[in-house]
Formats: structure tokens, C-alpha cells, sequence
């Protein structure tokens, strides 16, 4: 492009002299001109870039699209990894746990030193970035999960070896053989008291029989006590482990002295009259952490089902205490 001249007419002459722009005037216009250039370069390598596919730039999409797919996959199954401990964890607390009395470990042990989300937005509205974090954060929670699960497991691997002990010395048959009772004269629970009329808490079973019939201790255990103990009469108390003891009241005889080991269905004493009693009985407790239990749930070794559901029933309806 031909350069424009500029002529300016001089007055003393009277003739038109040619203008030459000044230096400054002259960059200006180079610079108007370059940047003009480099905008329509600029243009055109965009349109380029938005039109056409480059053979690396495609690989490089192919290769993000396919890492956010498999991150995405990854995503779903954490959460299905997650859903599958978490339901391994509840039944840990509510059923291995019970079954072995061990201590439930609850939510603030199983996740101690994390702080647990219990809502995950979807995978495909995060950013990569946002997916990544997310991410990070569900496999360090299954990583604590399973670490504290699998500990959980060797402590019940620990508690199981020693269950054959431990059935030997919870409480599991009747005190009195079931060809001797008369009757079940009492079950556990409110009673009406024979003597002051009042409403009270029965906190064991009262077992109808003649004097004299023998009494067996119902666990492996150590005689705690033996001896007059006011309204229970003659009272035989046997510490049998693993927070359990039993009490057997109102003897006639008792056959076993403190300290004495004891193994399920040893005799130790005979039924009696004794103490705050309206009649041959014998008053049987079971006792775990010091807190009574219904002695019904615990004769599961000696009893049919059928006598068991049989000797719930009477438990159920006896009301008739008779201490």
C-alpha cells in the first residue's frame, strides 16, 4: 500500500510545500498498524483452533474424557465399598458384639480422626479437581474403615477362643430339676408381696418344691458367699465370671462353703423354708454388672423347646410370690 503525502500551500511562495509527519507521529502509526496485524492474526489462528482438530489435541481430549470417566467409576464404587462395610460395621455392633458382650465401638471409634460425610453430591456435576478431592476423601474413609473393622475382627477372633470357657459359666440351667418342681410359683417382675401387700419388683424366680429337694449350681463358678443374709434366709451367692452371679435363697441346707470352685450341676444345697418365705421355695437370681435379669432366658441347656416356651408361659402368668 502506496504511503499517503500530505502538501500544505506556503503563503510567501505562494507554492505547496509537501508536509512530512513527525517521528512521533510516524511510530504511532506503525504501532496502529502492527497491532491491527496482529489481531487478524490472532483472529484467524482462533478460528482455526475452534474449526479444525489437531491430531494432538485430540489425543489429549480422548485421554481427559476417559481419566474422568474412570475417576467416575472409581467414585461409585467407594460409595459401593463404603455401603458394604458400613453394613459390616452395624452388624459387628449389633450382632458379633452382643453375641460375644463386647462393647459395641460406635460411630466415634469406627471413624475417629475423620469427620464423615453422609451426603456425596453426584460424580458428574464436580470439576475434575473437585472429583479428585472428593475422591481422596471416600478412599481415606474406607482405608479407616477397614483398618478399624479389621482390628474388630481380630479382637472377636480373641473373645471366640475363649467361648467354650465362657459357655461353661453363664448361667444355663434350672436350679431345680424339672421332676422335682411342684410349680413355677413366681416369675420375674413386678409381684404383689405376700407379706405387706404392697406392689414390688421380683427380681428373680421362685421355684415351688419340698423341702429338701436338692438345688444345683447352674454354671461353672466360686462360691462368693454362704450364709444367713435376712429376708433371703440361707442365701448361696456364686460368682461365675464374665460379670455373672447367681443367687439361690431361702435353703434348707447349704453343702458348699466360700471360695469353693463349682462346676455346672454340682449340688450345693437343698430347698428350704428360711428367711422372709411363705412356703418350701427356692428363690433363684441372675445377676449381670450387678443389674438383675429374667432367669427365663437362661435355662436354654437343660429344656426342650417345648418346655422352654412351657416354662416362659408359667413365668409369664405366675404371679403368686412367695418371698
Amino acid at each position: 500500500m502506496s504511503q499517503k503525502a500530505f502538501y500544505r500551500l506556503n503563503p510567501a511562495t505562494g507554492q505547496y510545500e509537501r508536509v512530512y509527519p513527525s517521528a512521533r507521529r510516524r511510530i504511532m502509526a506503525s504501532l496502529r498498524q502492527s497491532a491491527v496485524g496482529a489481531a487478524v492474526a490472532l483472529g484467524v489462528v482462533t478460528a482455526l483452533y475452534l474449526a479444525f482438530d489437531f491430531p494432538k489435541e485430540r489425543v489429549l481430549r480422548s485421554q481427559n474424557e476417559h481419566l474422568k470417566m474412570s475417576l467416575e467409576a472409581l467414585d461409585r464404587r467407594a460409595d459401593e465399598a463404603i455401603a458394604v462395610i458400613g453394613d459390616i460395621a452395624a452388624r459387628d455392633d449389633n450382632f458379633y458384639r452382643v453375641v460375644m458382650q463386647a462393647e459395641p465401638l460406635g460411630a466415634a471409634r469406627r471413624y475417629a480422626g475423620l469427620e464423615r460425610r453422609r451426603n456425596y453430591e453426584r460424580a458428574d456435576s464436580l470439576a475434575d479437581v473437585e472429583l479428585v478431592a472428593e475422591l481422596t476423601d471416600k478412599l481415606d474413609m474406607l482405608d479407616q474403615m477397614v483398618a478399624t473393622q479389621s482390628r474388630s475382627f481380630d479382637f472377636l477372633r480373641s473373645q471366640a477362643s475363649t467361648l467354650r470357657e465362657r459357655s461353661s459359666h453363664i448361667p444355663a440351667i434350672q436350679p431345680v430339676s424339672e421332676k422335682n418342681l411342684r410349680a413355677m410359683a413366681s416369675g420375674y417382675g413386678y409381684r404383689r408381696d405376700p407379706i405387706y401387700g404392697t406392689s414390688k419388683f421380683h427380681e428373680g424366680m421362685d421355684f415351688s418344691a419340698p423341702i429338701g429337694t436338692p438345688v444345683y449350681a447352674t454354671g461353672d463358678g466360686r462360691v462368693l458367699s454362704a450364709g444367713w443374709n435376712s429376708g433371703y434366709g440361707n442365701l448361696i451367692e456364686i460368682d461365675h465370671g464374665y460379670n455373672y452371679i447367681t443367687r439361690y435363697a431361702h435353703l434348707s441346707e447349704m453343702l458348699v462353703r466360700p471360695g469353693q470352685t463349682l462346676h455346672r450341676g454340682d449340688l450345693i444345697g437343698r430347698v428350704g423354708n428360711t428367711g422372709k418365705s411363705t412356703g418350701p421355695h427356692l428363690h433363684y437370681e441372675v445377676r449381670l454388672n450387678g443389674v438383675p435379669q429374667n432367669p427365663v432366658h437362661y435355662y436354654y441347656y437343660d429344656l426342650t423347646p417345648q418346655e422352654y416356651d412351657e416354662m416362659i408361659r408359667q413365668a409369664e402368668n405366675a404371679g403368686h410370690v412367695m418371698d
